[in-house]
């Protein structure tokens, strides 16, 4: 039977390595669930251990996993922290006059939209999605897929901005070029997903659940989404991390009591240990991906996650 004793072995140096694999690999369109079980698995020996208890029912492991997820949300939050309180009092300026009318009450309603079928799903079939994928061969493969995906959006964003090359800039709702001031969200992004769309907002939402599956990213899906609604790559990367927050504060919330409780017994160093790393890499992932989207694409993320997928599946599935 699977308890917290399972997992009494797992060192500082493990915990801190996950925790800064997953607070990069959250962010970055890669699935950090995914690499959470590629990488110990290509490691092997106690390493690999670790993934096999993830395919347990109750998994001392996956609890740590998701756990992490609490230090990403954590820099999402603090990084849009200002987008939020205008989102939050939209939201409820909306509410008392029943109607929403500015830019920042249409985005909180979308985003409330995007979030209702992900969170369900997740609140149903989350953890035996976890369980049951959560091995090296199907990660590897969901991997593939994720590259497949970000393909796809990377060739419509091409296809959109050919088709509008002739349409004066004004006429393509496209800032101009961008400058080397940071700003997590400017008013003319605000205004741009503002105007997405019920329709599309429950869409993007809903394709986040595709992350259930190990080596699916949300970030990368819900970016894809953005683009197929004719987002570029920033406003695109901004929707996904404002959509993210809560799903990915949820997921880290609803495992709290169980690193509480048994499963977290003789581990509970590791997951603060594991999560002060998540917060260092993910607000490094955060910072520069805001930077790197103003002028470059999905493919690199697209050509690493076959490459990497394809060897896993060579590396797991043959041997």
């Amino acid at each position: 039977m699977a308890t917290g004793n399972a997992i009494y072995h797992m060192s500082f140096l493990q915990a801190i390595a996950i925790g800064l694999l997953q607070g990069i690999s959250e962010l970055f369109p890669v699935s950090s669930l995914g690499h959470t079980v590629l990488v110990p698995s290509w490691i092997g020996g106690t390493w690999a251990t670790l993934v096999r208890q993830e395919s347990q029912a109750e998994s001392p492991y996956l609890a740590f996993v998701v756990g992490l997820h609490l230090a990403t949300a954590v820099v999402l939050l603090g990084f849009y922290f200002r987008e939020w309180a205008r989102l939050v009092a939209g939201f409820l300026r909306s509410l008392g006059r029943r109607k929403a009318v500015t830019d920042e009450e249409r985005l909180a309603w979308l985003i409330v939209i995007a979030t209702v079928p992900v969170g369900a799903l997740g609140l149903v079939f989350e953890h035996q999605f976890r369980v049951l994928f959560a091995k090296p061969v199907a990660a590897a493969l969901f991997l593939m897929a994720n590259g497949v995906i970000l393909l796809a959006g990377e060739r419509h964003r091409r296809r959109h901005e050919r088709a509008g090359a002739d349409q004066p800039a004004a006429a393509t709702g496209r800032p101009g070029r961008p400058g080397t001031r940071l700003v997590p969200m400017d008013a003319a992004a605000e205004h741009e997903l503002s105007r997405i769309g019920v329709l599309s907002a429950a869409i993007i939402g809903a394709s986040q659940a595709l992350a259930l599956l190990a080596g699916i990213s949300r970030e990368g899906v819900a970016m894809v989404g953005g683009l197929f609604r004719g987002l570029d790559n920033e406003n695109a990367m901004r929707f996904s991390f404002l959509l993210s927050t809560p799903v990915i504060f949820a997921a880290g919330a609803l495992k709290v009591p169980d690193l509480l409780g048994p499963l977290g017994n003789g581990i509970r160093p590791q997951v603060i240990a594991g999560s002060l790393a998540a917060v260092a890499t993910s607000l490094l992932a955060v910072l520069f991906l805001t930077r790197y989207f103003r002028t470059r694409t999905l493919m690199p993320f697209a050509v690493y996650s076959l490459a990497f997928g394809l060897a896993s599946v060579v590396r797991f599935g043959v041997f």
